[in-house]
């Protein structure tokens, strides 16, 4: 089972996120998204559940393609806001002079780092093109929870730990559909404005 889901999981490579590159500087848009579990405490209190527990997951979509090319997690949600998680790994594997675009959550990172609506570099005519990435980046968000088992709270609070397969398998299932022509919507993007 877990060869197939490391296999699977090929599916969602972070090269991808060069496909279509036009020479922008931010190459993908990156979100947490949380999923409700069985109580476990403030370390896992999530804001978005009314301090009810959560795991938060990291994701990252090609700007160009829409193709999901990152996933990070499960995080408790109390210990762990986005910019944290964003720290922790996808921050080191991003080349030099690469950013990524996302919302005010990072925005401890930017403009080094992170293009957000609130940077004080950030230009009034992109903020549209920001905004529809944004809101792209939900829709894939979205498609995860129309399956139940992540749209609930987890029942098995003996298994949380199997709630990372779960997504991920999910994830792939995106992917895959996207592969497959149910696409997101398109966005014209170009950071040189």
């Amino acid at each position: 089972m877990i060869y197939l889901l490391r296999l699977l999981t090929s599916k969602i490579d972070f090269e991808n996120r060069h496909r279509n590159d036009t020479g922008n500087d931010c190459l993908i848009s990156v979100d947490g998204t949380d999923f409700a579990i069985p109580q476990y405490g403030p370390a896992f209190s999530s804001h978005k559940f009314n301090m009810k527990s959560g795991l938060r997951y990291e994701v990252g979509i090609c700007i160009k393609t829409g193709d999901i090319v990152w996933l990070n997690g499960p995080f408790p949600c109390g210990r762990n806001p986005d910019i944290t998680i964003f720290r922790k790994a996808l921050l080191s594997h991003l080349n030099p002079g690469e950013r990524v675009e996302a919302d005010d959550g990072y925005i401890g990172d930017a403009p080094q780092y992170v293009k957000c609506p609130k940077a004080f570099t950030n230009p009034v005519e992109t903020e549209r093109m920001q905004q529809l990435v944004r809101n792209r980046q939900e829709t894939v968000n979205k498609r995860f929870k129309n399956w139940g088992i992540l749209k609930q709270v987890y029942r098995n609070k003996e298994k949380v730990h199997l709630h990372g397969e779960v997504f991920r398998a999910i994830a792939v299932i995106t992917q895959l559909s996207i592969n497959s022509g149910e696409q997101l919507f398109q966005v014209q993007y170009d950071d040189d404005l």
